[in-house]
């Protein structure tokens, strides 16, 4: 395709795919639950670091996770005591375990405690987006913790692509006018985002050519980001619904 055909018919498929029936098949209807800012974020932001693998498992171990948070993650992530901890022996998904799960409640609770929030620590310094997620990694890790918990908190300049956490960004950055991400952080620009970057994505855009590199690493992200750019420089991240669809449901 050329460059006008290949646009239009990635505007198309985006168009398709973001619609509210998008979010049965997705994580992002664990953060749907809840309608205040803090509640939303801190649900998304467990459901998206858990993202990887069956999908039907990905759903049941987000929901488990929020039950374990008495369905109230903002109050319990503010206000838990060391007893509750308690109640997540025996809580794992794939390699995520009970002892994962009670570091990042530590740790979200340093950061809305003594940083002023997610939201605050990736909008604070004026360098790109990427290497904020490097930045916020090595604060959310600021306490003591086991050392196994790190590999949960993917790092760009360790040539990750960071799927997880640029999925996290787009759903707290984009519009809601689709209802499907919420757009409740006002700070970033959807022109910074980057796209969540995985299997289904990569085949599909190694397919239509906008992709060369093999491996969905850092550098792959790089030149996926720069083709989409082309196409939609204020939002290039859209695009993520129609190669993701592409891919997920129609086995492009």
């Amino acid at each position: 395709m050329n460059p006008k055909d290949l646009k239009s018919f990635l505007d198309f498929k985006s168009q398709q795919y973001e619609s509210i029936e998008f979010i049965s098949h997705d994580p992002i209807q664990i953060p749907h639950q809840f309608s205040k800012k803090k509640d939303i974020e801190i649900a998304a932001f467990l459901s998206a670091t858990i993202a990887w693998g069956n999908r039907v498992s990905i759903l049941k171990s987000a929901q488990k996770i929020i039950e374990l948070m008495d369905d109230a993650p903002y109050d319990f992530i503010l206000n838990h005591q060391e007893h509750n901890f308690k109640n997540f022996n025996g809580f794992v998904h794939r390699t995520f375990n009970s002892q994962d799960l009670e570091y990042f409640v530590r740790a979200l609770q340093n950061i809305y405690k003594n940083h002023g929030g997610l939201e605050r620590l990736f909008s604070l310094s004026k360098i790109n987006l990427q290497e904020r997620i490097h930045q916020f990694k090595k604060t959310f890790f600021e306490l003591d913790h086991p050392s196994r918990t790190q590999k949960h908190i993917s790092d760009p300049l360790k040539g990750s692509a960071a799927k997880r956490i640029n999925m996290f960004l787009r759903w707290m950055v984009r519009s809601n006018k689709k209802g499907v991400d919420f757009g409740i952080w006002k700070s970033i620009s959807t022109s910074e985002l980057s796209l969540p970057l995985d299997v289904h994505t990569g085949n599909v855009a190694r397919k239509l050519l906008i992709l060369k590199r093999k491996q969905n690493d850092a550098k792959a992200l790089l030149e996926i980001d720069t083709n989409l750019r082309k196409l939609d420089p204020m939002d290039p991240v859209k695009y993520d619904f129609a190669l993701f669809g592409l891919g997920a449901f129609e086995r492009f």
